[in-house]
Formats: structure tokens, C-alpha cells, sequence
């Protein structure tokens, strides 16, 4: 932070989605997962008028077709149905895996069979992982579409150039898997809103700092050179298991994947020790045109499920440190499970956000009761013990930053000029007009100031009589061998629409990984989470250091100098930003069985 210290702070322009009926929501009695927490968050806002200091909105509910530029569309469907009415019914099913088609390659398929050996099936709910960590509640595909509505929205608020900062803490929800839920995660608005973020930026990175591995996320992007991943984490023993140190990404996205595995009891200092330099050198290295800050407030101390020890300015800490760079940034919530703690985390980083000094004392609120006995806007750290040694740390920063430097210096993406927020019109794509045979919308093309149409209208005119051709030819060929198996086919082209639009924004196939069959559950905590007190430490009130041959940090100023030009200079993304207008879903609205037929 001193390398900041002579930066000149400006007031950034901040954005704040929330919308009132995310808290109406339940997971059900017992679960850890509360989404009242929001509606705690929003009080405490509105109460230290922190409103009056930056653009709330309201934010749309995430469509069908929106999910799916990253679920598919069999999942997202499944969960726009299934009803606590009717899930007893799809347990019971029982699905081949032909029949509901798993858009994981053959052997995971045969490893998912090994799973059931007696009859070979796998019923349908085993397949998408809802149950206890993830049950079927009513307004289920409502609530994603809420937490997945604000963050596409956040996100496109930074493309438009009308905000510096987006918050959403209703989102954040980074387990959740391409055709899967996952510690309690169903629709993954992280990897939605950086598919939005990749339209107009080079390369975004995303960091962090849930108790939990954000492996939703670093899994969708572990084949990419275009966003770089950053994860400080508990590992061993703990959910989801993944997030080793040697997770480093495969093909052209090796090294893009950053992974600080910690142990329990884990301090503000030897946190801020390791992350400063860390999220420093990639910053610099990197070269960021936007940054995504998944704020899980299970890293705090006294979380339910939690077991490190950070403080509420220590955990916010990593947020004014993000924020410096002056860099868009999008920041969401994540975890945490101690809701009264969450609350004020997320008030006191939105007033960090904003600038603004917070009084420790609470203001009157709706919720005043949580926070008792004395009714204070912090968290403290308390006497855990650090498994953290000295030497554990310095050893897994040495590994990071020997991965880090096989990185080259700002990978360039291939771009040209475009207008900021025109669309990208695919050169396949044919105008209404053309494909009616009228004249409805017709429009001037200029070339050399004569009227005329232009070259990638005439190509578009040839793709299509090249199109039409083929397929005359092959319509015989096509009706007679017509079998089984192509009616599958043809069930599963619906699936690839998802595959080809996520793969089409990174233009690199996406790997996924079937979870081990022993995964452990989030709502398990640690073994270790309960420690007696540990002696004072000798280095608790030394200044955070720098990591030795690590490259000074750009002030604020150059690192801007990222951004500038990046609503001129953008991404070509060959993808449809039109969305169909749908009605928000009446949550008394009753939902028809879902049906397999196998």
C-alpha cells in the first residue's frame, strides 16, 4: 500500500443493485445459507445514508437465454421447473444417461455410471447435485435470476462506461458448475458477468477471498489466457477440495489460474502479507482492463462454517487495496454464514468503496436486535491460533510467484475499432429483410460515397446460397438415413447452443471435471476449528513487506492508463446482445412436472 500512498484519490462513481425481494427467499430451516442477509446489508446502507452517495438500481431478472451463455440449457430448465411439489417425483425417476444428455465427455460419463453399479442409471437430481447442500426451494429459478439479473447488469455498467465501481452483494455465487449446483450454488453470476466484461475488455481478473476455492469459476476459464483467476483459500479436508497451489490451468490458459492454499486461523497480517504481493504482481504483470472482487464473507472470524481469523477492516482491507488501482472494478458477496458479521462487512466495505467514514456505532435499524449486545459496526479478530507458519507461507508465495513468472507480459488479444455498445453483427447472420425477401428495413450502405451494399452484406448474400445449395444436395441423403440416434442428435443440438456461444467468447474449448464421488459437504466445517488461545505473536505489529524481487506497483495513474482506450479499442464477440422480453415469475404460479422420457 505505501507504493499507493502517493497516488491522489478521485471520487469514483459507484453503482448499487439490490433488489427488495431477494430476502423473501429461503433455503429452509436449518440450511446456513440465509438470504435475509441481503435484506440485513440493505438496511444498514439505507440507514447510514449511504444511498445518497451512489446510483442504486433495481436489476433486471436474468433470462433463460442469458443463463444459458454459460449452463446449459437442460440444467437452466430443469431449474425453471422442478418445485418442492415435484422433486420427490424426479427422485424417484430414474434417467439414462442417453436419454438426458450430460454434456461432460464419455468417460465422465463412465465415471458417473461406476457411481450406481447395481442398474447402471442415475437418477436426474444426482446428476445436476441438488439435495442437501443444494436444495429445491420455492422461487428457485426466480432467486438466481435475481443474483444472476445483478450482475450481468453490474457488469454492463462498467462496459457502458456509466459506472467505476458495481456492487452486488446478492451475487457471488461461484461453485456453481455448467450443468450442476454446487455448495449451494446454482446459476454461477460470476462467470455470466465476466462473459459480459470479455465483449469489451482484453483480459479480466478475478480475485478471490471466500474461505471457499471459487472452483465454479476458475474451472470455466481454466483453458484461457483471457481471464486470469486468483484464489486465497482454506485447503485440505475442506470444500470443495480443489485449489492446490500446482492448479496452475492447462493448454493456453496454464499459469492463469492462481491458487493460494492456508490452513486454519489465518490473521489480518500474514493475510495482507500474502495477498498484497501477490494480486500486486499480477495487477502489474497482467494488465487487467477490468477486475471482479467476489467478497465471501466467510473469512471472517466466527463464521459458522468458517475457520479463519480476519477482522472486518482486515477483510476489507483487500478492498481498498483492488480499489486503488483505479481499474473498473465489479465487487459481489459470496459466503458467510454468521449473518449479523455479514451485514456489517458489507456496510462497512460499501462505505470503503464510497469513501466514506462509517460511525461504529449502528444506526437505528429494522434488524437493530441482531446486533446486540453492543451494537457495533466491527467484527474483531479473536484468540484462534494460526496455523499459518512463517515458513508455510513464504513457501507457498515462492510457488506462486515461480508460476507467475512463466507468464508473459500483458498476452494481446486480437482486436479492431468498433463503436462502444454497437453490436456485433455475425458474418453469417442475415438482416430480416432478407430473410422475409422484403425491403422492411432497409438501409444505406456507403462505399467510396456511392450508395451501395457493402462487402459483408454481399458476403452474407453468398454464405446464404452457399447454405442453400448444400443443403439441397444433402436433403435427400438426409431424409432416407434419418435413424435413432440422429433424433438424439438433434435433441442435443439444443445443449451445444450454450457450449458454442461460452467457447465462441474465449474462442478455446472449455474443459470440465466431474467432482469425485467422496466431495466433501460445505456445511461441514473444519476438524480444526476450535483452538485454544494462542500466545501474542512477536510480528503482529510489524509493517506488511513486499515479497522479495517483486516489480514496484504501478501508481494509479499508470495503471489507468490500461483502461484508457478501452471503450475505443474492444473485443469482437460474435453473440446476440438482444434479449427477449419476459414476465417476471409469479412465485403462486403453479409449475408443471418436469417429465423425462427416455
Amino acid at each position: 500500500m505505501a507504493a499507493l500512498a502517493n497516488s491522489t484519490k478521485t471520487t469514483r462513481r459507484v453503482s448499487y443493485f439490490y433488489d427488495e425481494d431477494v430476502g423473501n427467499y429461503t433455503y429452509g430451516q436449518g440450511h446456513p445459507m440465509k438470504p435475509h442477509r441481503m435484506r440485513m446489508v440493505h438496511d444498514l446502507v439505507v440507514n447510514y445514508n449511504l444511498f445518497k452517495k451512489m446510483e442504486v438500481l433495481t436489476p433486471k431478472r436474468a433470462t433463460f437465454r442469458q443463463m444459458t451463455r454459460f449452463h446449459t440449457d437442460e440444467y437452466i430448465h430443469f431449474l425453471e421447473r422442478v418445485t418442492p411439489l415435484n422433486v420427490e417425483e424426479l427422485s424417484q425417476q430414474q434417467t439414462r444417461c442417453n436419454a438426458f444428455y450430460y454434456p461432460y465427455d464419455l468417460n465422465s460419463v463412465h465415471v458417473l455410471l461406476s457411481m450406481n453399479k447395481h442398474n447402471k442409471h442415475l437418477t436426474l437430481l444426482k446428476i445436476v447435485n441438488v439435495g442437501e447442500d443444494c436444495p429445491i426451494f420455492e422461487g428457485l429459478f426466480e432467486f438466481c435470476s435475481i443474483s444472476a439479473g445483478g450482475s450481468i447488469d453490474a457488469a454492463n455498467k462498467l462496459t457502458s462506461g456509466e459506472s467505476d465501481i458495481a456492487i452486488n452483494w446478492s451475487g457471488g455465487l461461484h461453485h456453481a458448475k455448467r450443468f450442476e449446483a454446487s455448495g449451494f450454488c446454482y446459476v454461477n453470476d460470476i462467470v455470466l458477468a465476466i462473459l459480459e466484461l470479455l465483449r469489451f475488455y482484453q483480459r479480466v481478473l478475478y480475485i478471490d477471498i471466500d474461505i471457499h476455492h471459487g472452483d465454479g469459476v476458475e474451472e470455466a476459464f481454466y483453458t484461457t489466457d483471457r481471464v486470469l483467476t486468483c484464489s486465497f483459500h482454506k485447503f485440505g479436508q475442506f470444500f470443495p477440495g480443489t485449489g492446490d497451489v500446482s492448479d496452475i490451468g492447462i493448454g493456453t490458459g496454464k499459469y492463469y489460474a492462481v491458487n493460494f492454499p492456508l490452513k486454519d486461523g489465518m490473521d489480518d497480517w500474514n493475510y495482507q502479507n500474502v495477498f498484497r504481493p501477490v494480486v500486486q504482481h499480477i495487477i502489474e504483470w497482467y494488465r487487467p482492463g477490468a477486475i471482479v472482487l467476489q467478497c465471501g464473507a466467510d473469512s471472517l472470524a466466527g463464521d459458522r462454517l468458517g475457520c479463519f481469523n480476519l477482522s472486518m477492516k482486515g477483510h476489507a482491507a483487500c478492498v481498498d487495496f483492488v480499489k486503488d488501482f483505479n481499474l473498473p472494478l465489479m465487487v459481489v458477496g459470496g459466503g458467510g454464514y454468521t449473518i449479523r458479521n455479514v451485514a456489517r462487512a458489507w456496510t462497512y466495505e460499501t462505505g470503503l468503496l464510497l469513501e466514506e467514514q462509517l460511525s461504529e456505532d449502528l444506526p437505528y435499524n429494522n434488524f437493530l436486535e441482531y446486533y446486540g449486545p453492543n451494537y457495533k459496526l466491527d467484527v474483531p479478530a479473536n484468540n484462534m491460533e494460526n496455523m499459518n507458519t512463517p515458513a508455510y507461507l513464504a513457501d507457498m508465495k515462492a510457488k506462486v510467484f515461480e508460476n507467475l513468472r512463466n507468464i508473459p507480459f500483458a498476452p494481446s488479444v486480437q482486436i479492431h475499432q468498433r463503436q462502444l455498445n454497437a453490436r456485433v453483427v455475425p458474418e453469417n447472420e442475415f438482416s430480416d429483410s432478407e430473410d422475409e425477401g422484403g425491403r422492411r428495413h432497409e438501409r444505406s450502405y456507403y462505399t467510396n460515397g456511392k450508395t451501395g451494399e457493402s462487402s459483408a452484406r454481399k458476403a452474407r448474400a453468398n454464405n446464404k446460397t452457399a447454405l442453400h445449395n448444400e443443403s439441397e444436395s444433402r436433403g435427400s441423403s438426409s431424409r432416407s438415413g434419418k435413424t435413432n440416434s440422429g433424433v438424439r442428435d438433434q435433441g442435443r443440438s439444443k445443449t451445444s447452443r450454450a457450449n458454442q456461444i461460452f467457447d465462441d467468447v474465449l474462442n478455446t474449448t472449455v474443459s470440465t471435471s466431474v467432482p469425485p464421488a467422496d466431495r466433501p459437504s460445505i456445511m461441514t466445517p473444519s476438524p480444526n476449528s476450535s483452538r485454544p488461545p494462542a500466545p501474542p505473536s512477536d510480528v503482529a505489529q510489524e509493517d506488511v513487506t513486499s515479497a522479495p524481487g517483486t516489480p514496484p506497483i504501478p501508481n494509479a495513474n499508470n495503471a489507468n492508463e490500461t483502461v484508457t482506450g478501452a471503450n475505443e479499442t474492444t473485443t469482437t464477440m460474435e453473440i446476440d446482445t438482444a434479449e427477449p422480453e419476459s414476465e417476471p415469475i409469479a412465485k403462486d404460479e403453479e409449475t408443471e412436472d418436469v417429465t423425462m422420457q427416455s
